[in-house]
This record gives C-alpha cells, sequence and structure tokens, in this order.
C-alpha cells in the first residue's frame, strides 16, 4: 500500500527487516507496529470521519474521509495483503461487498464469469438475481474439472474465472495452478473464494491467482462477532483500480469492525491448527458412521480432490459436510438434536456449528443447477474440547 494510505508508524515497511516474517510473525505484526505517538502496541481504533488538513489538499498521512481511507482499515489491509503475499489489500463491510465491488470493478453489462456448480448460496444470488439484470453473464462448471471450465469459457467475453477451494458446503478441491493457467490462455482473472482455508492453510496468489476473496467474517475474524470483507490483488495496477471502486462504492468497513478482524487475525494460526485437528477427529467418526452415507472432507484419501489438496493446502481445514441415511428430513432431524452444536449459519468461530444447507445458506440456489443435495449437513468444527464434540454427534445420529 502507499505510503499517502498509511499512518505513520503502522505500516509494514517501519518492520525490522532484519528478521524472517513467518505466517504467525506477520498475523500480529503486518501493518500493527506500535503506534507513533503512544507506544500503543495495538493499533488504536480510529474512531473518526474527516481530518485536519494541513491547506488545501495538504494531507497528513494521506487521510481526509474515512470512506477513502482510515488508519484501522488501513492496518487490516496491510495485514490481509501480506498474509496472503499479495501487493494490495482492502477491506469492506462484508464478503459480498468484496465481491460485488471486484466484479464491478473488472467486468461490464455484456461480459461473462465462469463460476462454480458447488458455489456458497450468496455469490450464486449475487450472480442469478443481481449482477444478471445488471448484464453479467455466468456459466456454471465443475472448478476441479479442467475440460469443464474450458468449455464454460465463452472467448472474447469471459473475464472472470471464480473458483471457492474448499467449496461451500461440498468440500470441493480444485487446481489453484492448473485455473490459473487456464485463466491467462482466456485472457481472463482467477479470482479464488480463500475463505474456507484462510491464508494460513493456502495463499492462491502464489500458485497463480489474480485476486483472492474472504469474507472476514468467518475464519479471519474468528469469533462470530464481526462482519467483513475482503480482496486482496497480485498486481498493484489492479489493486489501485479496486481501489477506486471502493472508495467510489462505499462499502468499507468500519474501523471497529476492522479492529476486531485484526484481533481475531493474531490468533488465525493456532486457531486454525485446533479447528483442524478437532475435524480430523470428527471425520474419524463420521467415516464409515452407520447413519453417514458420505463424508465430504479433503483430509480423506478418497476425496477427489485429496491429491491436490495434499499440494496446495497446508491442512484441510475446519469445515465438515456429510450426508445422512434417510433423507433431508433426517438430516433436518440430526441438525435439530445437537446441544453443543449450535443450529447457526456463518462459520470459522471459535464455536462449533452445524446446519442444514439447502435450508438454511444455500437455500437461494433451490431448483438451479446449484441446488445441494437435502440430506446434507454442514459442520464448521469449533475449538472446543473434542471428546465433547464428538459425544455430541454421537447422540445427535443415534
Amino acid at each position: 500500500m502507499s505510503a499517502a494510505h498509511s499512518a505513520p508508524g503502522n505500516t509494514p515497511q517501519d518492520a525490522p527487516r532484519d528478521i524472517a516474517h513467518g505466517f504467525e510473525t506477520l498475523a500480529i505484526h503486518a501493518g500493527q507496529e506500535p503506534d507513533a505517538l503512544t507506544g500503543a502496541v495495538v493499533p488504536p481504533i480510529y474512531q473518526v470521519s474527516t481530518y485536519k488538513q494541513d491547506g488545501v489538499g495538504g494531507l497528513r498521512g494521506g487521510y481526509e474521509y474515512s470512506r477513502s481511507a482510515n488508519p484501522t482499515r488501513t492496518a487490516l489491509e496491510d495485514c490481509v495483503a501480506a498474509l496472503e503475499a499479495g501487493a494490495r489489500g482492502l477491506a469492506f463491510a462484508s464478503g459480498l461487498a468484496a465481491e460485488d465491488c471486484l466484479l464491478r470493478a473488472v467486468c461490464a453489462p455484456g461480459d461473462h464469469v465462469v463460476i462454480p456448480n458447488d458455489a456458497y448460496g450468496g455469490t450464486f444470488r449475487l450472480f442469478a438475481k443481481v449482477l444478471d439484470r445488471w448484464g453479467l453473464g455466468w456459466t456454471p462448471a465443475a472448478s476441479g474439472d479442467a475440460a469443464a471450465v474450458r468449455a464454460a469459457i465463452r472467448p472474447g467475453k469471459t473475464k472472470v474465472i471464480w473458483c471457492e477451494t474448499p467449496s461451500n458446503p461440498l468440500l470441493g478441491v480444485a487446481d489453484i495452478a492448473g485455473l490459473a493457467d487456464i485463466a491467462r490462455e482466456a485472457g481472463a482473472l482467477l479470482v479464488v473464494d480463500n475463505t474456507f482455508a484462510s491464508p494460513y492453510l493456502q495463499q492462491p496468489l502464489t500458485l497463480g491467482a489474480d485476486v483472492v476473496v474472504h469474507s472476514t467474517t468467518k475464519y479471519m475474524g474468528g469469533h462470530s462477532d464481526v462482519v467483513g470483507g475482503a480482496l486482496v490483488a497480485a498486481d498493484a495496477g489492479l489493486g489501485e483500480k479496486l481501489a477506486y471502486h471502493q472508495n467510489a462504492m462505499g462499502a468499507v468497513a468500519g474501523p471497529f469492525d476492522a479492529w476486531l478482524t485484526l484481533r481475531g487475525i493474531r490468533t488465525l494460526g493456532v486457531r486454525m491448527d485446533r479447528h483442524c485437528a478437532n475435524a480430523e477427529r470428527i471425520v474419524r467418526l463420521l467415516d464409515g458412521h452407520a447413519s453417514v452415507t458420505e463424508v465430504l472432507y479433503p483430509g480423506l484419501p478418497g476425496h477427489p480432490g485429496h491429491d491436490v489438496a495434499v499440494k496446495q493446502m497446508k491442512a484441510y481445514g475446519g469445515m465438515v459436510s456429510f450426508r445422512v441415511a434417510g433423507g433431508e428430513q433426517r438430516a433436518v432431524e440430526v441438525c435439530d438434536r445437537t446441544k453443543l452444536f449450535t443450529l447457526a449459519e456463518s462459520l470459522g468461530g471459535v464455536e462449533s456449528l452445524i446446519e442444514h444447507p439447502g435450508r438454511m445458506t444455500h437455500a437461494s440456489a433451490a431448483g438451479s443447477a446449484l441446488e445441494v443435495p437435502g440430506d446434507l449437513v454442514r459442520l464448521s468444527v469449533g475449538i472446543e474440547t473434542v471428546d465433547d464434540l464428538l459425544a455430541d454427534l454421537e447422540q445427535a445420529l443415534r
């Protein structure tokens, strides 16, 4: 990020250059150097809308109005960019606000996007119910099938190949490097929604993606107490274009939301370790259980995307989906019977959640090519004592 948008003493450029910057170090220090004025070790919440100028056009640190830039938001944006190994990070009021800004910045009416055939329901709704009316065409294709993605491309029209990996809620895995090659051949951008993995487990930009999307509400925030989104661009020029649209469209993260998200990011690494460890224990319980017909988890050797996940992920994440014997009604009953797993939408918090995607997060895809199975249950595995989580699922499936 340019110095014009960074508060003095609060930029990655001020960090010591003679030490290695591992992930956990960046999560705690990137964009978050002690405050130059007071020495505060946590970035202050700049709860302010406007800034005194030193003469007409004389901006202190580049700040004039908090829709355009705010020091707390700058700290978050710099940190997220560092974690994703990108050139520019941008923070938004929600993940869908980030997606909308990106698509309107890089597409125009008449353009076309290839989307996953198992995309998040909110993303599908954005394409099918909002951007479709704007004139943006879209075609669903299996992101894990290179031939299907190529077949969905409209030469001269396709501007973006959109990917979720792992996908929500079917936990599909796509080869990011392979899709990047396809996107380059088509003259399109590869956009990867990295929400399920988080940058701790996977860095799509290092594999050739052009833009990473996050719902920072999820693993980055990590405590179910803030809603937010982020974009990270690999190219500085594209980052500037996205920043222009962020300011022009205005759906930015507020300073307190930015501060809460930064607080969550500081423990992202240790939380993800526990999420992954707990999820693997739960998968062992579900796999082969008499009441479960299929477990969807990239860590299983039988998962169709397992070999790709081994190559591009550090571990397999805290999200688990499974299908139950007895159909949709039985799946709903399992969701209703848990006591420790909370029946709720969203994911990535320290507490474990359970939901029925077909009736909850993905209801908007009902009747479409992206409709999810009615017998599907999705878990967001938290960081509680794993034996308690196992016991809860055991009794719910009994």
